[in-house]
């Protein structure tokens, strides 16, 4: 346990040095795992708006098939699509990278301030983003943080398209 909130917090710090070590430790998926669960979590209990125990769970359900999208994506796009020469990666990589770039996500439980509650989404929203950038630049071994913000970015969008797609067809969306 101690380890893992030790990784949260270098990850949360933006450290490059996590994301290496992460990518290159196949055991941390199951950590990845748990950043991801514990982000959402944070995110539906904190979220501003009508909350619940059904937004809880859908949340989570929703953050951990947006996990796997996103990483795929990143993966074929990153590595078959937009590789620097010296890109070599793997799915496994992805899911772990990606999966710990969510944990500045546990601030959303401070939504519970409501007052505060917009302010910290927002705040963790780009927090995340920073985050994944730095994730993937280091699993993707770029040198330019352009081109993985660049990934970040195409992958986002697709894997929102992809969501909102399954969401209207298994009835979560108008």
């Amino acid at each position: 346990m101690t380890q893992l909130v030790e990784r949260m917090l270098r990850a949360a710090k933006l450290d490059p040095s996590l994301y290496e070590e992460v990518e290159a430790d196949p055991a941390a998926l199951g950590q990845a795992l748990g950043v991801v669960v514990l982000s959402s979590v944070a995110g539906g209990l904190g979220a501003p708006g009508v909350g619940g125990a059904a937004l809880v769970a859908l949340g989570t359900v929703s953050a951990l098939l947006s996990w796997f999208i996103w990483a795929y994506l990143t993966y074929l796009i990153g590595v078959k699509v937009m590789p620097e020469p010296q890109t070599r990666s793997s799915p496994g990589e992805l899911l772990r990278t990606i999966g710990f770039s969510s944990a500045p996500g546990l601030v959303r439980i401070l939504g519970l301030i409501r007052p505060l509650a917009w302010i910290v989404f927002a705040v963790a929203t780009v927090w995340m983003l920073a985050a994944m950038v730095v994730a993937v630049r280091q699993a993707l071994d770029y040198r330019s943080t352009g081109r993985a913000v660049g990934v970040c970015v195409i992958a986002w969008a697709i894997q929102a398209v992809v969501l909102a797609l399954m969401l209207t067809v298994f009835g979560g969306a108008p």
